[in-house]
């Protein structure tokens, strides 16, 4: 299948812009002390919203190898932060810091690279399923909960948060903390977004998805292992929505 040469142009300047962004950000951490759970989170926005504005200056075709190629893509740019490219780049050393959390080591990129692999696997075929019933769009419900919820509720939960709960991580015994107010941000997402495409539902799929779907995967980021919450959001929402779509 021929690929439109613009898709490639766009992955360009999206990799350019998220690259430098990781550079300043780890300027920030580097020099000015912010906490690496800010900058971690400008680094997530960045890349759930920039595929976005970036769509509407760079319009290309998509289709199915579009989607697989922009994620193959994605993931294989992390190896330039393997350890023997770290020590022989500062520029790269300095990008890594950004988001790199002390309390992550040495597991940092293992659990990125993981996490997105995991993360592509569930949400490309919902996104092919829900194509295929023609309701591609209500893949921006997980994505949006994902995007916004699990984006704040990092920053929402170090600067405000004082109810703590204990999680686990993969490859550790290390015990890690969340928060329940860092967690309301995901319940908050799960609404708003289920509101803002209430159009694409009937009237007792609208409240079926309203009253399962923030709560659902509020308990998915709660109880996901740290740092791979993404993949838990998105095989929760979208197991959901086929169900609500299909029998409600």
């Amino acid at each position: 299948m021929e690929i439109d040469p613009v898709f490639f142009l766009h992955q360009f300047v999206l990799l350019a812009i998220c690259f430098s962004l990781y550079y300043i950000t780890g300027e920030l951490v580097l020099n000015k002390g912010i906490k690496v759970n800010y900058t971690r989170k400008i680094n997530h926005f960045a890349i759930f919203f920039l595929p976005i504005f970036l769509d509407i200056v760079f319009v290309y075709e998509k289709s199915p190898a579009t989607k697989v190629l922009g994620l193959i893509i994605a993931i294989s740019t992390l190896v330039i932060f393997i350890q023997p490219l770290r020590e022989r780049s500062g520029i790269i050393r300095t990008m890594f810091l950004s988001f790199d959390r002390p309390e992550d080591r040495p597991h940092t990129l293992r659990w990125l690279v993981s996490q997105y692999i995991a993360a592509a696997f569930v949400i490309v075929p919902l996104v092919m399923y829900l194509a295929s019933v023609h309701l591609e769009a209500l893949a921006m419900i997980p994505l949006l909960i994902n995007g916004l919820g699990d984006g704040l509720a990092e920053p929402v939960g170090v600067r405000f948060g004082r109810h703590k709960y204990n999680v686990r991580a993969l490859f550790s015994d290390t015990i890690y903390q969340r928060s329940l107010e860092g967690s309301m941000c995901v319940l908050l997402a799960g609404i708003l977004s289920i509101a803002a495409f209430s159009h694409l539902f009937t009237f007792p799929q609208f409240i079926a998805a309203m009253l399962t779907v923030p709560l659902a995967t509020t308990l998915a980021e709660a109880y996901s292992p740290h740092t791979w919450d993404t993949p838990f959001i998105y095989a929760v929402a979208g197991v959901l929505l086929i169900g609500i779509v299909t029998f409600v």
